[in-house]
């Protein structure tokens, strides 16, 4: 992973003199595209989004539910509250179709059949307390942003944009849900690596949990079209493996971080991510550049639905 590591690195470097011109493209392409493909946000609030409204109650035992701050004991205890709490959470909102579980639906899908069977098998993992903070650190933010959806608090960009795409009900529920798992893995996995203080000496256990969800992924592509009907396997197959990319680079919305993404890898480019938002000379660099990822993926989403109908 020290090869990795250093890859990024060098890219970050290499960024840095048109960083800002990219980001501006990429933004001035998004606001066109939106402009032109994209339904008007309905009025709704916190009990409505594109599905049937939520009780009073409902409302409260997700605000309750999501409270990370309520979770105690050791972080593999504080893991399984938390994986319970999502679940229920999840529960209520397929319950009402509403479309702010459908990135929710296919994470407690590979929680329940990929991630915490693995967690709960100490053996599997070199440092099985790292392991579990960094899994338990990834649901949180998700969890803490949720919470603040629907309490009426401030929500970090990547997820304002997730749940704003949930009230616009003529979208794909595909390209809504990949707006979660962007701010999911382009952002989150990254931050929590960073959080939990990953060094390259945990590089094994980081890919146990990410291939044991891979192994499993075509749960979430099930769940998604079972409960909202959406097809998620075209962006998601874009997303981790790139198909499409020549479409996206006709289109001229292909930017440095997101042509490494399909490159390296995902799971590659955000592990290394992660270890250099650690180091202060790299960090405020690495930050912009995670930006201009999740971003720039959203446009590419943009575009291949716009090309593709999805």
């Amino acid at each position: 992973m020290d090869s990795a590591g250093t890859r990024v690195a060098h890219a970050n470097g290499s960024a840095r003199t048109t960083l800002a011109l990219a980001i501006s493209l990429a933004l001035l392409v998004a606001a066109a595209l939106v402009g032109v493909n994209a339904p008007q946000a309905r009025a709704v609030g916190i009990d409505t989004a594109c599905g049937t409204t939520l009780s009073a109650a409902e409302v409260d035992t997700v605000v309750e539910l999501s409270d990370t701050t309520a979770l105690t004991g050791t972080p593999m205890q504080r893991l399984e509250q938390a994986v319970a709490n999502h679940r229920r959470i999840v529960e209520i909102l397929a319950e009402h179709g509403d479309r702010r579980g459908v990135f929710a639906i296919g994470l407690d899908a590979v929680e329940q059949a990929a991630v915490m069977p693995l967690q709960r098998t100490e053996a599997a993992f070199d440092d099985p307390d790292w392991s579990h903070r960094i899994s338990l650190e990834l649901l949180s933010r998700f969890l803490r942003n949720l919470h603040a959806e629907f309490s009426g608090g401030a929500t970090e960009p990547q997820w304002a944009h997730y749940f704003a795409l949930t009230k616009q009900c003529l979208l794909s529920p595909a390209r809504v849900a990949m707006a979660g798992y962007n701010a999911h893995l382009s952002v989150d996995l990254s931050f929590s690596v960073a959080a939990v203080r990953g060094t390259p000496a945990n590089a094994p256990d980081y890919f146990r949990l990410v291939d044991a969800i891979a192994t499993e992924g075509f749960r979430i592509v099930e769940v998604t079209k079972a409960v909202y009907g959406g097809d998620l396997g075209p962006l998601w197959r874009f997303y981790f493996l790139g198909e499409g990319l020549d479409a996206v680079l006709g289109a001229g919305v292909a930017t440095g971080p997101l042509l490494r993404l399909a490159d390296a890898g995902a799971n590659v480019l955000i592990f290394g991510n992660g270890l250099a938002l650690q180091d202060p000379a790299l960090a405020a660099t690495v930050r912009a550049e995670m930006d201009l990822l999740w971003h720039s993926a959203d446009v590419a989403f943009e575009v291949l639905v716009a090309l593709g109908g999805l």
